[in-house]
């Protein structure tokens, strides 16, 4: 008998995410946390205790933090989950007559909605966020994406917002020096917004230095030094075929590659005194963390347990706070004092049961994939092979209440960590760049053989799903490998790519071009190849979809076009649509879906 509470109590149980704060005022910070059942803003002041919710939407917010001086709280206001609005600003300590007042005026005259924010810079208008940075003195260096390309904008107190940088390609806001003498723009005007570019200029447009390290090898801006008249960069760079350090200061021109003698990928923050690098190390779906003095170039662990670094920071006293969860343990934000951060009120959620590892040869080399098995039942299992977004992203050794619910419900959940996934060095993750879908489905299919092989899966009880990208694998996989899956339930997905571009957001028009070699008007031929519609014919397995009316990623017409395909076919499928955009805020929503993604795999397993 499965127990419902127990899996839905994973998504019910109230989490917060790593607190951010305010340079000048670190007793400042905000949170994310889902205690109301929605996600949403959060600020805490540290010296009183004090914890408040700060934004309230029927969708839930993502983006926020805090300024420099922890007198304004920035977030981005969407439509209902579209990803489209404008940046607000709410005072970190709200007064209390405007905590329940009408729409009013500020004293500059901006209007101050029911919620005590207004519009952090009035003369922009709304559009795709592409990067905030925010200053001490209120300037504010803001990334905006239309239809037109990126533009960048340095926008002042009082003043109008003056262009910075436009271009019709990919970019974004990377930094803002402490002095607000330098900016950091990450850009693609290569052409390729996969590996991009850096530039720095003064607050006068002029540019002081650019960095690109050529075709295939990007450069990423990881933040200014926090020290003021302190010019040094920290960049990512891939020179060495994985992600690396340096330190680049665009005024002196001079770059300081850092080594590491890790395996992995490395990323990095500073210490607040710019003294030192807070390292992450990422190898084998585990992070680790460092600290890396730059003086002595030493390097030295930071004591963590096993598992997944999900945000880590250190603080003005020199300890640390990270966010730490692993496949059994739910998160925690843990200091290295010894102390829990933060508690979210309420029960904790269940555990679930560890992962176990395993390497699979494949087509391009060993495959990593992470294995569930339910604590209960005997093998061969039913088995959801869950794939993961992105494509530049990778499944870890960290909680995920999804694949918990299906291993309550009997199932083994097998995660693979196909060619385009980040983790495992450039080559790897640029492996798919050419031939979309079909080279990631080649590693899952040969993970999906082992496990039947070995044992651990029941070839006739395959369910393939994933969300986004994972979402259009699992269209493309049941039309391109339509004898090995079973069942298909794909959320949010590319399943008409052709179309998919044609509406969706402008940034990832640019990142189609850059994985496919250019638009459907200039490869057309490579666009039908990895277009789960060219496939639909071909169809076997029963096939669920779940769709956000107002997804700016996935737009809902290209995945109508399938779906009125497959009626057409008289194929048995299912749709859940919902009044959201890539995915859904609400917790209930979420449990919600995945009931229906539960019931559909064990209706048309037999197992209802």
């Amino acid at each position: 008998m499965v127990d419902d509470e127990r899996w839905k109590a994973r998504f019910r149980a109230a989490r917060m995410s790593l607190p951010g704060w305010a340079h000048d005022a670190p007793h400042r910070s905000t949170y994310r946390s889902n205690v109301t059942g929605t996600w949403e803003i959060y600020a805490w002041d540290r010296a009183t205790g004090m914890r408040r919710q700060v934004t309230d939407r029927p969708n839930g917010t993502w983006m926020g933090g805090v300024d420099p001086t922890g007198e304004w709280i920035w977030w981005f206001a969407d439509t209902d989950g579209d990803e489209f609005g404008i940046w607000r600003r709410t005072p970190f300590d709200l007064p209390a007559t405007t905590e329940d007042s009408e729409e009013g005026r500020s004293s500059d005259g901006d209007t101050v909605a029911e919620d005590g924010s207004v519009p952090a810079v009035p003369g922009l208008e709304p559009s795709y966020p592409s990067g905030l940075a925010v200053g001490s003195s209120g300037l504010a260096v803001v990334g905006r994406t239309t239809e037109g390309g990126t533009s960048i904008h340095l926008c002042r107190p009082g003043a109008e917002p003056e262009v910075l940088y436009e271009h019709e390609e990919d970019a974004h806001v990377a930094a803002l020096s402490r002095d607000e003498t330098l900016i950091a723009i990450g850009h693609s005007e290569h052409g390729d917004s996969r590996h991009m570019a850096l530039r720095v200029v003064r607050p006068d447009g002029t540019t002081v230095a650019d960095l690109w390290d050529g075709p295939g090898k990007g450069v990423y801006g990881a933040g200014f030094s926090p020290v003021s008249g302190d010019s040094r960069l920290l960049v990512n760079h891939e020179r060495r075929g994985k992600e690396e350090l340096l330190i680049w200061d665009p005024v002196e021109n001079t770059e300081q590659e850092i080594v590491l003698d890790l395996p992995g990928e490395i990323g990095a923050d500073w210490y607040p005194d710019g003294s030192a690098l807070l390292v992450s190390h990422s190898h084998e779906a585990r992070d680790e963390l460092y600290r890396y003095d730059l003086d002595g170039a030493e390097l030295s662990r930071i004591d963590t347990p096993r598992g997944v670094i999900g945000g880590a920071g250190a603080r003005p006293d020199g300890t640390v706070e990270f966010f730490w969860s692993s496949s059994a343990e739910p998160p925690v934000i843990r200091s290295t004092s010894g102390e829990i951060v933060l508690t979210p009120p309420g029960p904790a959620a269940p555990p679930s049961v560890p992962v176990e590892d395993a390497w699979v040869d494949g087509p391009g080399g060993r495959i990593h994939a992470l294995i569930s098995r339910p604590a209960e039942g005997d093998a061969p299992f039913p088995t959801v092979f869950d794939i993961h977004g992105g494509p530049t992203a990778q499944d870890q050794d960290s909680f995920v209440p999804s694949a918990a619910a299906w291993v309550d419900h009997g199932f083994a959940v097998v995660r693979v960590n196909y060619r385009g996934s980040t983790g495992y060095g450039s080559e790897w993750r640029d492996a798919i760049e050419g031939r979309v879908g079909l080279t990631e489905l080649e590693d899952i299919k040969a993970v999906r053989d082992w496990a039947v092989s070995s044992g651990l899966a029941d070839p006739a009880r395959l369910v393939l799903t994933g969300g986004s990208w994972g979402g259009f694998l699992t269209l493309l996989g049941i039309g391109t490998q339509p004898d090995d899956w079973t069942v298909a339930v794909a959320a949010v997905p590319v399943a008409d790519y052709v179309a998919a571009y044609e509406d969706e957001m402008e940034g990832l028009q640019a990142f189609d071009r850059s994985l496919f070699g250019g638009s459907p008007d200039d490869v057309p031929e490579r666009y039908k190849e990895s277009s789960p519609i060219t496939y639909v014919e071909r169809v076997k397995a029963p096939v669920l979809i779940l769709a956000g009316e107002n997804d700016p990623r996935c737009p809902i017409r290209q995945i109508d076009n399938y779906l009125e395909r497959l009626a057409e076919l008289g194929h048995p499928h299912d749709v859940y649509r919902y009044d959201a955009g890539h995915g859904s805020l609400v917790v209930e929503e979420r449990i919600k879906q995945m009931e229906a993604e539960i019931s559909f795999a064990r209706k048309h397993l037999g197992l209802a």
